[in-house]
């Protein structure tokens, strides 16, 4: 990008391009604090990047990011946004970079825009997993900065208004993406502009002639509706004028979309939907919408169960309002809605317009308490690990209408339509989720599949037990997102972790076969470097591959035997007693044979403390006779270079000597631990000569034992004893390296 940074001018005053002339225009009248200069670099940088880019409609490919970056001009954004909406495809589509774009921009500009980069470079196996991916992407830089959300409603916005160029299948699948995620998301953020205008898209490219049929019912009935409407605010704005009460009085439109989800969803017949009118009171203080609330009712009958109050008690997306249902004019139903100025729009462009009036980003600390959803699917979402999961659970957290409840204490709780004690438990907290055994509603007990509503106030009974876990059984009955996900998550992790133990155990049993302790393996660090060998992120990972049976235990033991025996670590001398020197004869039965002397006098190394079955050598020291070394002890290298001091020698085979073994045992630290290996060497009428325990940090407890044994045939015996101790993970012998005789 180097090339075209060079044909950018320096910023400076300059004339509006005629080609962006409306969005100049948009923002003088909706945000006239926005920064016309920036936003006229940002459009030439992303001009210069797309230059010879068209899209399928045959525009010049600059229109587009125009197109977005108009739609957000309407909504009051800043500088940043407008400038970021310029720039959003340029990572993607160009070879430009965000590092250039933080150096020629801003890094606010830069974060915006790669938080709506898509991940097209990514190594997925197919289209749910790619868009599964970008969502997950996406939620969480909004949860960072809500804008980067703003960004990418109007990007789908125009590429809706435009998808017509686009091959059928295509557009097929971006129309109901569009409807299963954009319009819902857009929903959750109180845009209700973008939401229905997503919506009618997206119901015209899915179903053409259903679209087209729902127009003509709607123009053919129309002329009599609007009558209707304008006898109906008449009549209301004279009641208005009674109280004194000064207001905008205006008809709610239909949308299409929501015509056809009744009639389809629902069953409804047309005309009992479109007959259905709907008033908006917009007021300018709080006290003049309970004043109009007043006046209708007594002007009309209420329709009982239809009043709600979103002023006292607003919706997750900041929506506030009064809503209720009365028998109208000619004996019509009539819905009215009453707001202020400040709610309406709210509630037209919902966090746009709380951005505008409050600009306070969350990465500045603010937003947060008014966006408390966002946090929780930034929680949940962990916890779903297959693609297919994470788009159905985020369907239905996007989709939910709510219900209010209260806990004991008095503070209200929002969950979804229909849902159970469960859903309450796992909103108070995970813990008290899992250990829920029962709940109480209005201070009556009820089983845990009850449906709460509006106004009930619950307390959850507990479980003390430890082992206390949610059913499988309640991923039938949970409706809220929090709830199915952390149950799910809990038996991801017993499911988990059961493989990481069968894992383990099997490594442990390979590696025995191999004489090395699984203890041994993991301190040494070769476990961990055998995991990240095979492309896994850690030891537990390993575990649960081998648990699962995508890699077998051999494998693992095989690749750790092979780094240990390379790179096999000096063992530290164990101070201990030896056994006396044993004088023999070439032909006797104990001890050692040395070839050619029948009068000397032999020892056993302290060094390597050979035992037979043992390869040895024999070394004629200055007056106190043959050394007899391991063929493989270090210091015998050293004594090489007095080759004609070497003896051959061989074990006897006879009986009646003793020899010094060490062994090392490592455990689970425990009390107790001690006394019982001792106990089982005195069973086993071992003498012990030393002992010596020590524990190490990860409450492995390493216990070294130094004892003669007559017969060295019996030591396995005796290390096989010793590992079916209670918490023993192994016990193997020690040959000492690297003393000086």
């Amino acid at each position: 990008m180097s090339r075209v940074l060079s044909r950018l001018p320096l910023v400076s005053p300059r004339d509006v391009p005629p080609e962006l002339q409306g969005l100049a225009q948009r923002i003088r009248a909706s945000s006239p604090k926005v920064d016309l200069r920036e936003v006229v670099r940002a459009y030439e940088y992303a001009a210069a990047a797309h230059e010879g880019q068209m899209r399928r409609s045959g525009e010049a490919y600059i229109t587009h990011p125009v197109e977005v970056a108009t739609e957000l001009a309407d909504l009051g954004l800043d500088t940043a946004t407008i400038a970021a909406a310029l720039l959003h495809d340029v990572v993607e589509d160009t070879p430009a970079s965000r590092d250039e774009i933080a150096e020629y921009f801003s890094d606010e500009v830069a974060h915006l825009v790669d938080g709506v980069t898509k991940l097209d470079r990514l190594k997925v196996e197919s289209k749910e997993e790619q868009q599964a991916e970008t969502l997950r992407k996406m939620i969480m830089a909004m949860a960072q900065d809500i804008r980067v959300l703003l960004i990418k409603l109007a990007d789908r916005l125009h590429n809706m208004e435009t998808i017509g160029a686009m091959p059928r299948e295509k557009q097929k699948r971006i129309a109901q993406e569009t409807l299963d995620i954009y319009a819902p998301l857009a929903h959750r953020l109180g845009m209700q502009t973008f939401k229905l205008r997503l919506e009618d898209l997206g119901f015209q490219t899915l179903h053409p002639k259903r679209y087209e049929e729902i127009v003509a019912m709607v123009d053919e009935r129309n002329p009599e509706r609007e009558a209707y409407i304008e006898e109906t605010l008449a009549e209301v704005r004279e009641k208005l004028r009674e109280v004194k009460v000064r207001a905008e009085i205006f008809g709610r439109p239909k949308h299409y979309y929501s015509i056809y989800e009744k009639m389809v969803l629902r069953g409804k017949e047309f005309d009992e939907i479109y007959d259905l009118v709907g008033v908006r009171v917009i007021v300018g203080s709080v006290r003049d919408c309970y004043a109009v609330l007043g006046q209708l009712h007594a002007a009309w009958r209420p329709v009982p169960g239809r009043f709600k109050d979103y002023i006292a008690m607003p919706k997750f997306n900041l929506y506030q309002s009064l809503h209720t249902s009365v028998i109208g004019p000619k004996g019509r139903p009539l819905e009215i809605q009453i707001r202020t100025r400040a709610m309406h729009h709210t509630a037209e462009y919902g966090v746009a317009a709380h951005w505008k009036y409050k600009e306070t980003a969350r990465t500045n600390g603010g937003g947060g308490s008014e966006l408390q959803w966002l946090d929780q699917m930034l929680e949940w979402q962990q916890d779903e690990d297959a693609p297919g999961d994470y788009l159905d659970a985020l369907k239905i957290d996007l989709y939910e209408d709510e219900v209010f409840v209260f806990t004991p204490g008095g503070d209200v709780v929002a969950l979804p339509a229909g849902a159970s004690p469960i859903d309450f438990a796992y909103a108070i907290h995970t813990e008290v989720g899992h250990r829920c055994i029962g709940a109480r509603v209005n201070g009556r007990l009820v089983p845990l599949e009850h449906a709460l509503q509006n106004g009930d106030t619950v307390e959850v009974l507990t479980s003390k037990a430890e082992d206390a876990g949610p059913s499988r059984d309640w991923l039938k009955i949970a409706k809220s997102q929090r709830a199915l996900s952390k149950i799910r998550a809990y038996f991801n992790r017993e499911r988990r972790e059961d493989a990481m133990e069968r894992g383990r155990d099997s490594i442990t049993r390979a590696l025995r076969k191999k004489g090395i302790s699984y203890a041994r393996a993991a301190a040494s660090g070769e476990l961990l470097a055998v995991a990240s060998e095979l492309s896994y992120k850690d030891a537990e990972a390993l575990f649960r591959a081998v648990g699962e049976r995508h890699l077998s235990a051999g494998t693992v033991a095989n690749q750790v035997a092979n780094r240990m025996l390379d790179d096999e670590p000096d063992e530290p001398e164990v101070a201990a007693k030896t056994s006396a020197p044993i004088r023999i004869g070439p032909t006797t039965s104990e001890g050692v044979d040395v070839e050619g002397d029948g009068g000397m006098l032999v020892k056993l190394a302290r060094c390597c403390t050979p035992v037979p079955g043992d390869a040895i050598v024999g070394f004629v020291t200055r007056g106190r006779g043959v050394s007899v070394h391991r063929a493989d002890c270090s210091n015998v290298d050293d004594l090489r270079e007095e080759p004609e001091r070497f003896l051959d020698v061989e074990w006897s085979g006879g009986t009646g000597s003793s020899f010094l073994v060490t062994i090392q045992v490592e455990a689970l630290d425990r009390k107790h631990l001690l006394r019982d290996v001792t106990a089982v060497l005195g069973d086993l009428h071992v003498n012990i000569m030393s002992a010596q325990v020590t524990t190490r940090r990860d409450r492995v407890a390493v216990l070294r034992f130094s004892f003669e044994l007559a017969d060295p045939t019996h030591l396995e015996y005796v290390m096989r004893s010793v590992r079916k101790i209670e918490g023993v993970y192994d016990a193997y012998r020690v040959v000492p390296q690297g003393s000086k005789t």
